[in-house]
This record gives C-alpha cells, sequence and structure tokens, in this order.
C-alpha cells in the first residue's frame, strides 16, 4: 500500500514552483548591466534597386540580442520593393507604421480604405491587421513600424490610436519651403510631421517621431544628441553630405573620433541613443534627411534630454 503524503508536503511542493525563477542581484554589480550595443549601421540604396517584389529588413536581431526581428529596441526598419503590376501584403503586429515613398506610384488598402501614393509622400497607418500595396510602376517604400516594441512587451496592439494620415510630397515641400524662409540665418530648418491625436508630445504618433528637415549647401549644423534612436533616411543629397556621430565632445565642442556616415540618396544610417552628431554639407546642393525615432515614447517619458552645443 502506498503511503501517503503529508497535506502540507504537497501544500509546499506546490508553492515551491512558483519560487523556482526568483534571483536575486546584489545592487552595484547589476544596477547598470551591460546591454547589446547599437552601433551606426549603414544600409545602402542599392537594396531596394534591385530584384523582385519583397520586403528587405534591417534586422540586427543578432547584435541586439533579440528573439524576433528588430533593428533597434523598439523599431524595425525595412525597405519595400514592389515592381509595376505587382501587390505586397504587410501584416505588422504593431501601433504604428510609416511609410515614405522612395520612387514610384500605387496605392495602399487596408481596412481604414485606400490611400493613393506617389514619389515623396509620406503615411502613417494606425493598428491595422495587414495592408495591401499594390504600384502601377517600379516602386519602393521606406517602412518602419513599432512591433518590436511590442513583442518586447509581450502585447498585441487592440485599438487604433489614430486615423491613418498622408503628408503628401507637395505638402512636405511647401513647408519647408515657409521655414527656410522664415528661419534665415537659423542653424536648423525643419519641419516636425504632427498629429491632432498627441498634443503633448506633438509627434508622427504616440511612438514614432519624424523630421523633414533641410541641410543647406555649405552649412555645418553643431553636434546635438538625444536618448531616442535615429534611423535616418536620406531624401536627397550631394557629394560630400555626411553626419559625424560620437560618443563625447572635446573641450571645443567637437566630437571625439567620430564615425562618418555619408549621406547618400536613398539610403539610411542609425544613429545610437546618447551619441553627439552634427551635420555637414560641403557640398553646393541642398540636402535633406529623414529621421524616424522612438521620440514619441522617449518623449512620453520625459527622458529624451535633447542637448545641443550652441
Amino acid at each position: 500500500m502506498l503511503s501517503r503524503q503529508p497535506i502540507e508536503q504537497i501544500q509546499q511542493q506546490a508553492q515551491q514552483q512558483w519560487q523556482r525563477h526568483a534571483e536575486f542581484k546584489e545592487y552595484m554589480s547589476a544596477v547598470n548591466p551591460p546591454m547589446p550595443k547599437i552601433d551606426v549601421n549603414f544600409f545602402d540604396h542599392t537594396l531596394h534597386e534591385q530584384g523582385a517584389t519583397r520586403v528587405i529588413p534591417f534586422d540586427l536581431s543578432a547584435q541586439l540580442e533579440t528573439t524576433y526581428p528588430a533593428s533597434t529596441p523598439n523599431l524595425m526598419a525595412n525597405f519595400i520593393r514592389i515592381l509595376e503590376g505587382t501587390s505586397l501584403r504587410t501584416d505588422a503586429q504593431a501601433t504604428s507604421q510609416m511609410f515614405y515613398v522612395i520612387k514610384g506610384s500605387g496605392r495602399t488598402q487596408m481596412q481604414n480604405g485606400t490611400i493613393e501614393w506617389q514619389e515623396g509622400d509620406l503615411f502613417t497607418l494606425p493598428a491595422v491587421p495587414d495592408a495591401l500595396h499594390s504600384a502601377s510602376c517600379d516602386s519602393a517604400l521606406y517602412w518602419v513600424h513599432d512591433q518590436p516594441l511590442l513583442d518586447y512587451l509581450g502585447v498585441m496592439p487592440k485599438q487604433q490610436r489614430f486615423e491613418p494620415v498622408l503628408y503628401t510630397k507637395d505638402v512636405l515641400n511647401n513647408e519647408l519651403a515657409k521655414v527656410r524662409a522664415e528661419g534665415t540665418g537659423r542653424n536648423r530648418t525643419g519641419v516636425l510631421l504632427s498629429n491632432p491625436n498627441f498634443p503633448l508630445t506633438m509627434t508622427l504618433t504616440h511612438t514614432l517621431w519624424s523630421l523633414y528637415n533641410a541641410l543647406p549647401a555649405g552649412i555645418v549644423q553643431k553636434p546635438h544628441r538625444h536618448n531616442s534612436i535615429a534611423v535616418d533616411y536620406v531624401v536627397s543629397a550631394g557629394p560630400n553630405t555626411y553626419t559625424l556621430i560620437g560618443k563625447s565632445l572635446d573641450d571645443n565642442g567637437q566630437i571625439v573620433d567620430p564615425i562618418k556616415a555619408p549621406w547618400v540618396a536613398g539610403s539610411v544610417f542609425i544613429t545610437p541613443p546618447g551619441w553627439w552628431h552634427s551635420h555637414h554639407n560641403l557640398s553646393d546642393l541642398d540636402a535633406v534627411v529623414l529621421p524616424i525615432q522612438d521620440a514619441g515614447l522617449i518623449m512620453n517619458m520625459q527622458i529624451l534630454d535633447f542637448q545641443y552645443v550652441k
């Protein structure tokens, strides 16, 4: 006859299963743990200029040590190539998506309706189950969304926080021209893209931040830094236009041992959080850059900490 365990022992064993993952770390050795390195990374324009209709992900999950695709801890960036007469479906489990049309024209259909787009347009989508993108000629788009943030949290979007928004090329360029005319002599001339649903952060969405920024010919923008990560798309640039990126400044306000990120139209580079960076246009052509950041989220947390050299 089998012995029967005392009830107290059974209860104790049942409780022990909830204790097996309880760990403890000494404060000073763990308060600032070593995290995966976020580097300056480059994604060349040639990636979206050839090949079949497809998504071209900027997947740095191995570097970031994530179990899911990611370009930064909070964002996933991609190129999309769509050949004439073909379609491609995207189904990111994201709260915010940004698409910039690098070239071509077409339409995007989703549950909210249909957006017609062409070269130079930018549009945002909220949490939609999927979207079907069709091209009327060979097209390429730059696509950034916040699914890595949701993957980290282990959640799914439950509501749309905003309506889809279209920022056309003409409106973008007109608004930029206004700022440049009004800001003659300023070191920085750009327009922040905003959405009325987010009056506190004044950002593209509640997680994404975007700037349509001109770097005039012959101008050098002094170093600045922020705690958000920038995924920078180069809209247009002449030769010898670039960004210098580094962790610290010398006594003269210059970046120490900088990494040089050339501005090549149609290409992308990543600026790590907290690193100083300065923009340089030594050509005779005006340049435009479109950074996408997780600053909507960071700003809401009130830890953006934007600083610049005066």
